[in-house]
Order: C-alpha cells, then sequence, then structure tokens
C-alpha cells in the first residue's frame, strides 16, 4: 500500500511559516502520548526538537527515537511523520530553504547544545518580527551550522512482509526469537526476508536488530533508566555487553553519549 504524501496546508498563524525577510520561525506545541502527525512535508527545513518527552520521526525510509539532547534536521520537501511516545514540548524551527544550514535531502541527528535549547526557548518569548528576533535567529543558524552530528538512524523497508517484521522487532526489542520464528509469523519464509533484508536494507537481519536496540536506547537512558535495566530491556545479557557494543557503534560509553553537557 502506497504512503500517501501531503503537502503541509495546515492553517498556521502568519509569523509561523519562514519568509525570506524572516527565515527562522517557531512552532511550538505540547502533545499527549500516542499523538500522531502524519506524514506531509512543506518547503522549509525544520528542526524538529523537544525540551521535554520523547518522539519517533519517520522520514526517508529510517526512523529515529529522539530524546531531548538531540533534535532531528529535517529538510524541504522531504516527506515525514511524527509520533509522540512520550508527552513531549513538540518545538518546530522552521527555517526558509534559501537558508538551509545544511545541504542535501538526507535527514539529520543534531546534538543540542546548551546554548542551542536556550535560544529556542527565547524564541518562544520575544517580540515578534523584533529586533531581537533577528539577532536570535542569525545565532541559532551559527549554532545549527556546529552543531555536532551523530550516527543515529535506523533504515527502514518498503516491502510490506519486511515492514511487519521490523514493526514487530520495534515493539518487543528485548525478544530473542529467530529470523524462522519471526518468517511464519509474517508470511514469509527466512531465505525470502533474509534476502530482503540485503536487499532493502543493506544489513542483515542480525545486523538490523543490534541497530535497531541501540536506537532503542536513546529513549530509556535518558529517561533516567539505569544501564543495566536497559541493558535488559533490549535483550543484552549482561550492562557490560550492552555497554561494550554501544562503544563499538557509538565511540564512547553509554554514560559519555547521552551526558548532559
Amino acid at each position: 500500500m502506497a504512503i500517501e504524501i501531503l503537502t503541509d496546508t495546515r492553517p498556521q498563524a502568519p509569523d509561523k511559516r519562514p519568509t525570506p525577510e524572516r527565515p527562522v520561525r517557531l512552532a511550538a506545541r505540547n502533545l499527549p502520548t500516542e499523538e500522531v502527525i502524519s506524514m506531509h512535508s512543506h518547503t522549509w527545513g525544520q528542526l524538529t526538537y523537544t525540551p521535554q518527552g520523547m518522539m519517533q520521526i519517520l522520514a526517508n525510509n529510517n526512523t529515529w527515537f529522539v530524546p531531548p539532547l538531540r533534535a532531528i534536521w529535517i529538510p524541504p520537501n522531504v516527506a515525514h511523520e511524527v509520533r509522540i511516545i512520550e508527552p513531549s514540548q513538540l518545538r518546530l524551527l522552521n527555517i526558509h530553504a534559501d537558508f538551509a544550514p545544511f545541504r542535501g535531502t538526507e535527514c539529520l541527528v543534531l546534538e543540542v547544545s546548551p546554548l542551542l535549547r536556550e535560544l529556542i526557548a527565547s524564541m518562544e518569548v520575544i517580540e515578534v518580527a523584533s529586533t531581537r528576533e533577528f539577532h536570535i535567529a542569525a545565532v541559532i543558524m551559527d549554532e545549527l551550522q556546529a552543531a555536532k552530528t551523530l550516527p543515529i538512524r535506523l533504515p527502514m523497508p518498503r516491502d510490506k512482509r519486511l515492514k511487519n517484521l521490523c514493526e514487530i522487532l520495534l515493539a518487543d526489542p528485548a525478544s530473542g526469537m529467530t529470523m524462522e520464528d519471526y518468517a511464519i509469523q509474517v508470511g514469509a519464509s527466512s531465505r525470502t526476508l533474509s534476502r530482503l533484508f540485503e536487499q532493502e536494507l543493506d544489513m542483515s537481519f542480525t545486523a538490523w536488530r543490534q541497530q535497531m536496540r541501540l536506537s532503542k536506547a536513546s529513549p530509556l537512558i535518558t529517561s533516567g533508566m539505569p544501564l543495566s535495566q536497559v541493558a535488559s530491556e533490549l535483550g543484552y545479557a549482561s550492562q557490560s555487553a550492552f555497554s561494550a557494543m554501544f562503544k563499538k557503534t557509538f565511540g564512547e560509553s553509554p554514560s559519555s553519549f547521552f551526558k548532559q553537557k
């Protein structure tokens, strides 16, 4: 079934749409758990961020779990969906396409510095179209270009059978079931599923599940869950096994990676 892509024509206050004269606009919405902003696109770029809560972003056949220390840059005209996992203070920086801080059509995970966090908060309370708004927007653009990008993404398939399998894995990351077990549930042979993993996602079933578990670690760690419990929730035999795999993938330990700067 094809995904319907919608152009973002939802009513917005005039100051929420960026213009060449005012290229950075903040849209703020507080959303409850399980709220979904369905697949859509718009002509401007967007930094999607929540200072409190947790959300899942889907775009370009990838998914990201975004805690308060991270944000997602979504380029202009890229279709995306936002799913709220925990009650969230959704903050959207709408940036005119001519002023986009990053080129290309790939979404990026950015580390949110304390300064960027405060600048976004300031955009909520300043007088619109003021000199102060102009200066804060300029500093925001500088901070975005200086922000550290992070290798956190989870590719998602197009094939319905494989997508069903991936959704099952996302719902139960600790499961130790084999691909043969899942094949029965999704109506495809394990050989077919293995071939689809390589063709569509360029990785094996085992590698995808490993990457999925590491992606799911983000909301658990930032919620304050002890690493030993995170390891158990994600199906690792021990905290040390989880930490070793995390460091192998991201180059630093979980405690360092998620440390509040």
